[in-house]
């Protein structure tokens, strides 16, 4: 896979990956990240983890809009993509993730999972049902 990206790149036709997951994983999606530039993709992650602290602006008064304005912005991240790469370590997958995968998978977009890649590479990572039967 990696050296199909790195071939891809020197072609000038960089995989375009958008990754998904909890802000509560802001180290992991860093990581990822990295290592997918690193591997010559083009990344498109999050805008923010967390609400800037701006000096005179109240949060609570935009709170009612911001959350759709946020999801909308992040399925045109998804539409941009040519994959989606979950950033879910330990295998967890809030609501707003699951309906991330819901879509992209509706737009035949191919999902990565970091817990999966990380059980291949290691055999650690959590024992889900459907892996046992």
């Amino acid at each position: 896979m990696e050296n199909e990206q790195a071939s891809q790149a020197a072609e000038g036709e960089a995989k375009v990956i958008t990754l998904c997951g909890s802000t509560r994983f802001e180290a992991e999606f860093a990581e990822v990240n990295q290592r997918l530039t690193m591997d010559g993709c083009v990344v498109i992650s999050l805008g923010m983890f967390s609400l800037p602290d701006l000096p005179d602006y109240d949060w609570t008064a935009d709170s009612s809009d911001l959350e759709e304005r946020l999801g909308a912005t992040h399925f045109q991240k998804i539409r941009m993509a040519d994959e989606v790469y979950i950033v879910d370590p330990g295998g967890y997958v809030g609501e707003s993730t699951r309906r991330e995968i819901a879509y992209a998978e509706s737009l035949g977009k191919p999902v990565r999972y970091l817990s999966r890649e990380r059980l291949a590479r290691t055999g650690d990572g959590p024992e889900r049902e459907s892996d046992r039967t």
